[in-house]
């Protein structure tokens, strides 16, 4: 029995600052304004896929892809890898597109690119959707272990890293940890901690989060409801979105209210 394709799931190749990318894209057209997705640290563009069944999205056309280091995509320097150059990746996958004015969803490091990408080019986005998003030095409790952690042998850190990561008490923790060594390059791993624990410290983020100017929510798994700046952000403006029976993993534990208040705040902007 064949069935019609959801998407279309391609390769595409791009250069970022000299290194070499063949990117694992998913995307779907439509007449809507598109929304851009930004998967988390050990998560894939497939956390993402059931967009397409999703009725309220349906016109809107998506992009999803693995962010370098991660899942089906290819990177010629892993040792490159940042924030920095994944934000930039982002930019290249837009202008590939030829996308202009978009929605914007991201997931922890996902969020963390997101909030950069918003940062510097805020007249282009209509809503964003950070889930758990770092923005502040707290949010580091899974990168601030390349620190509290580390190893001389990086694939030393990142064994011990899913070690303690399938024993973690927040839901989702173990099925996460399961398909981490298949989904991350363990020579990406120490560049994307070390530059999320930096930008978390040191890069004002906060500040630079309050400052966007279109509308924004904040999604949380209800085991971390204990964020200290969860009420300082509601009461500048930021829509938050407590996800019951969650952790850090709402695409995982709960995806149908986590669609649903995507959703809600991209009918609103």
């Amino acid at each position: 029995m064949s069935h019609a394709a959801r998407f279309t799931y391609e390769k595409i190749p791009l250069s970022i600052d000299g290194v070499q990318l063949d990117l694992a894209v998913i995307h779907r057209s439509g007449p809507k304004t598109p929304i851009l997705f930004l998967h988390g640290f050990g998560s894939t563009k497939e956390d993402y896929a059931d967009i397409t069944l999703q009725a309220s999205f349906e016109g809107h056309p998506f992009i999803a892809y693995d962010a370098p280091g991660c899942g089906e995509t290819e990177c010629a320097d892993l040792s490159r890898i940042n924030i920095a150059f994944l934000v930039k990746t982002a930019q290249a996958v837009l202008k590939h597109f030829g996308i202009d004015k978009f929605h914007m969803v991201g997931h922890s490091m996902g969020g963390l690119t997101g909030l950069v990408l918003a940062h510097e080019e805020p007249d282009r986005i209509q809503s964003f959707v950070d889930i758990e998003g770092n923005i502040a030095p707290e949010d580091c409790f899974l990168s601030r272990q390349i620190h509290d952690h580390d190893r001389d042998d990086d694939a030393g850190f990142f064994r011990d890293f899913i070690n303690r990561t399938r024993l973690a008490s927040d839901p989702a923790s173990a099925i996460y940890a399961a398909s981490l060594a298949h989904r991350v390059r363990t020579g990406a791993v120490r560049g994307i901690f070390e530059s999320m624990v930096n930008l978390s410290d040191n890069a004002q983020l906060m500040d630079k989060s309050l400052a966007l100017p279109f509308p924004r929510q904040y999604m949380y798994g209800i085991t971390n409801s204990h964020l200290s700046y969860l009420d300082h952000i509601a009461a500048q403006g930021v829509e938050l979105a407590c996800i019951p029976d969650c952790g850090h993993f709402p695409m995982y534990s709960n995806p149908a209210l986590m669609w649903k208040y995507i959703k809600a705040l991209q009918d609103r902007a």
